[in-house]
């Protein structure tokens, strides 16, 4: 979690509480420097050649030992390119700069964080340090002898960052990715790089990988994905980084490449509330635009090794860094179920126990399931609930045990069974979601399962791609007791049913058995009209 209002040490020390409430699993934290004339700096201007002193971060250390969190587990320290004065050959200047990369890695370390975030955007004007035709110098030097002083530059900075933290996580917000636009032109890239804004970043990054340590990892944050609005946008950017951008390395680092950069995507929030006019700007592509917020996060996730990131400018997270300031408003008023849709992206399990807590206390949950509790029995089945198995390989039985319960008496038993379930459908409309949830015991052997499967109105099946499986939590309670299993589904184009279907797989004999009781499919409210639930 980044953006504009993100937290200089004091305030992440004095407010994390308050932020563990949100769906992250980590800060964007910047350092307050103490100058040896009494005065602050933002260390966030690290490419200056102004001393630093060691001494200079006592404060910042301190707020940062007395904030440990076990929810907030991956912060990091950011640094950025600003001003970017220092010419790539002044040796003076760059050595205060690889001085003021190792005291905030220290501190970083010290400091219990996971590492530095690296941001090479120019906010400084005239100055843009990974631009050759704005190097002080260029009409001395060429842009392969800046290419190779970038790249032994950053071996002086990464020999320091390793020295005081050997396995640190490097984030950027960006890296190969923003100059893969000089691949697959038909020219050479370096042709390509020397008129770039940022034609000196590759080289840079690939003095990274000369001297990185197999115990370091660096993330390439893709910032190009604030435009993204579709699973195929990021995978696509995936594989490019992975795979093309390799050529923009030298070829004796690639097997590190592939091995230590991982990919992330960034995900620009204002887009999702922005105007039509704006240039940032995402569309609900006919829903909610908070619903593609929720998509768009879960695919940059599953388009990434580890992390996405969310970057906001027009509301805040934080509380006003300044106490007892007029607070911005906040982006949970900005955008109304921003957080359920943040966890639902990256934690659909816990946003549907959420979801569920909520709608009980509420009193809003309408099972759409006939005999979902199972207390009703007819020739030893439960009542309005079919069952199949795979008869060639499972011979087992269903039944309906009206002694055991979860809650009250009654509940459907599957013993001996390889593969196979009790069945009902419901009719359901597109678009639209749904909680699942359902009780289960389970004795001996087999894995036990909630899933759902859609059909077309008229029973047809369909959109098997869509198929959802929720399982419990392994090692949530003792196998032998009623456990909870819980997930959301939501409804794909073409669909009017939606199957439910509780099953197990490979039991070995009928002392296997797993009962199963409470089984609900109730709607849910969409996404944009959720609001947080009572704290």
């Amino acid at each position: 979690m980044t953006g504009w209002d993100s937290p200089d040490t004091a305030q992440f020390r004095r407010d994390m509480r308050s932020m563990e409430q949100w769906p992250f699993d980590g800060a964007v934290i910047y350092a307050q420097g103490l100058g040896s004339d009494g005065k602050p700096f933002d260390a966030r201007a690290a490419f200056n050649t102004n001393h630093w002193e060691s001494t200079c971060f006592s404060k910042a250390l301190a707020d940062l030992k007395a904030a440990r969190s076990d929810k907030l587990t991956d912060n990091s320290l950011i640094l950025g390119a600003n001003p970017g004065n220092v010419d790539w050959f002044d040796g003076a200047g760059w050595k205060e700069i690889q001085e003021h990369w190792r005291l905030l890695t220290r501190l970083a370390r010290e400091g219990g964080l996971r590492g530095l975030l690296f941001d090479p955007e120019p906010y400084t004007e005239p100055y843009k340090q990974f631009s050759y035709r704005h190097q002080t110098d260029r009409a001395r030097h060429s842009f392969e002898e800046y290419c190779r002083q970038a790249r032994q530059r950053r071996h002086e900075l990464m020999e320091a960052i390793v020295a005081e933290y050997p396995n640190t996580v490097l984030c950027t917000y960006f890296l190969f990715s923003e100059c893969s636009q000089a691949l697959g032109t038909g020219a050479e890239p370096q042709a390509e790089l020397s008129n770039d804004g940022y034609g000196l970043l590759p080289s840079f990054a690939d003095g990274m990988l000369d001297r990185m340590p197999a115990t370091v990892t660096l993330t390439d944050g893709n910032e190009a994905a604030y435009r993204y609005n579709s699973d195929a946008a990021f995978d696509a950017a995936f594989v490019r980084i992975k795979n093309a951008c390799q050529a923009l390395v030298s070829p004796g680092n690639r097997a590190k490449f592939r091995a230590q950069v991982q990919v992330s995507h960034g995900i620009y929030l204002d887009a999702y509330v922005n105007p039509p006019t704006s240039p940032w700007y995402i569309d609900g592509l006919g829903g909610p635009r908070v619903d593609r917020l929720e998509a768009n996060v879960a695919a940059a996730l599953h388009a990434a090794d580890q992390y996405a990131w969310v970057y906001g400018e027009g509301a805040r997270w934080w509380p006003p860094r300044a106490p007892g300031a007029t607070a911005p408003k906040t982006w949970t008023e900005a955008m109304p179920g921003i957080e359920f849709a943040l966890l639902s992206s990256k934690d659909p399990a816990e946003a549907a126990r959420h979801k569920l807590k909520e709608m009980r206390s509420e009193g809003t949950l309408t099972n759409l399931l006939l005999n979902g509790d199972f207390t009703v029995g007819k020739d030893g089945q439960p009542e309005s609930w079919g069952h199949w198995q795979d008869e060639k390989q499972s011979h087992g039985s269903f039944s309906h045990d009206p002694a055991l319960g979860a809650t009250r008496a009654g509940s459907g038993c599957l013993s001996g069974i390889e593969h196979g379930c009790f069945v009902q459908a419901v009719k359901v409309g597109p678009g639209q979601r749904y909680l699942l949830s359902a009780k289960l015991r389970k004795n001996g052997a087999g894995a036990a399962w909630l899933q759902a499967r859609w059909q077309t109105a008229e029973g047809k099946w369909t959109a098997e791609d869509r198929d959802v499986r929720f399982a419990p939590a392994p090692g949530a309670a003792d196998p032998s007791s009623w456990r909870e299993v819980t997930g959301i589904a939501s409804v794909p184009a073409g669909a009017g049913q939606l199957v439910v279907l509780v099953g197990v797989s490979e039991q070995q004999n009928h002392d296997d058995r797993v009962w199963f009781d409470d089984v609900l499919v109730a709607p849910i409210a969409p996404i944009s009209t959720i609001l947080e639930a009572p704290r």
